[in-house]
């Protein structure tokens, strides 16, 4: 029998470990943030560790999706701002490049990954930790989790990629509004936005997120992941370009083992059975 993602991640010796819990349980990566005093903040350590188990997952036949979730009351409260250098000791450009390999590095390597991500959002996600959340595929959260575009009550422009995230989830004038008054959207108010798939209790989310990954897990894993590429890039293109992908994403997909039991088994009138190659 296999052991839960919690009780196999603890087994790690390594420190920053302890603050990212990972396992891997029926070919799903179970990715954990471990900072409940905090809120889960994300440290600069968490967040490298966060895009090396994404790139590792994204690369690993073995690995079929992935779910990031977090222990405690909030699922993300943004990035850990302590520790920073003071304003005064910045030199131009340090800031743009601290973004630049740091926040947006992460939310690209939710975007990037290659299997379907999945966020279980346990509680609060505010700032890049609502970016991170609104980047995964799926976004399943308790009825108790809020979602805060925090940054205009710290002064701050919304990094991790939220101007380009939220207005196309949402629309313009919808991200706007989030972003200008910084407001706590509900779990249910953001899945009436679309920012959320699915809505449950508390106790229920790890069960909930456990049955959309293994069941994603089964799926004809190449597939997905063209089809994620797709979706993404969609609305960054013109109709021709899209057609164009979707054509060349076909011709690639139809050399998959997969492409050819989900065919075959069609054929055969009986339920395919997908390997992820």
């Amino acid at each position: 029998m296999t052991s839960s993602p919690e009780k196999s991640a603890e087994k790690s010796a390594d420190p920053v470990d302890s603050l990212v819990l990972h396992a891997t349980d029926n070919h799903v990566s179970w990715i954990t943030l471990n900072r409940p005093e905090t809120l889960n903040a994300i440290t600069p350590d968490q967040r490298e560790r966060l895009i090396q188990h994404l790139t590792h997952a994204s690369s690993d036949p073995d690995v079929r999706a992935v779910v990031i979730t977090a222990r405690g009351r909030g699922f993300c409260a943004g990035a850990d701002l302590r520790g920073g250098p003071p304003a005064g000791e910045r030199v131009a450009g340090d800031v743009a490049r601290t973004i630049r390999l740091g926040a947006q590095r992460l939310i690209g390597a939710v975007l990037d990954c290659e299997k379907p991500v999945i966020a279980a959002v346990n509680g609060t996600a505010a700032g890049l930790g609502a970016h991170l959340a609104l980047a995964c595929d799926l976004v399943l959260a308790a009825d108790s989790a809020k979602f805060i575009e925090v940054f205009v009550r710290r002064g701050l422009v919304p990094d991790g990629g939220g101007a380009y995230l939220l207005p196309r989830l949402v629309g313009p004038q919808r991200a706007k509004e989030l972003m200008f008054f910084g407001d706590a959207l509900t779990a249910a108010d953001a899945a009436r936005l679309g920012l959320v798939n699915r809505v449950v209790p508390p106790d229920d989310l790890e069960k909930t997120a456990r049955d959309w990954a293994e069941r994603l897990a089964t799926g004809p894993t190449r597939a997905l992941a063209l089809t994620k590429q797709l979706v993404n890039a969609s609305l960054d293109t013109d109709r021709g370009t899209a057609f164009a992908a979707e054509a060349a994403a076909q011709e690639i997909n139809m050399t998959t083992t997969d492409a050819t039991e989900g065919v075959t088994s069609f054929v055969e009138r009986r339920t395919p059975h997908y390997r992820g190659r």
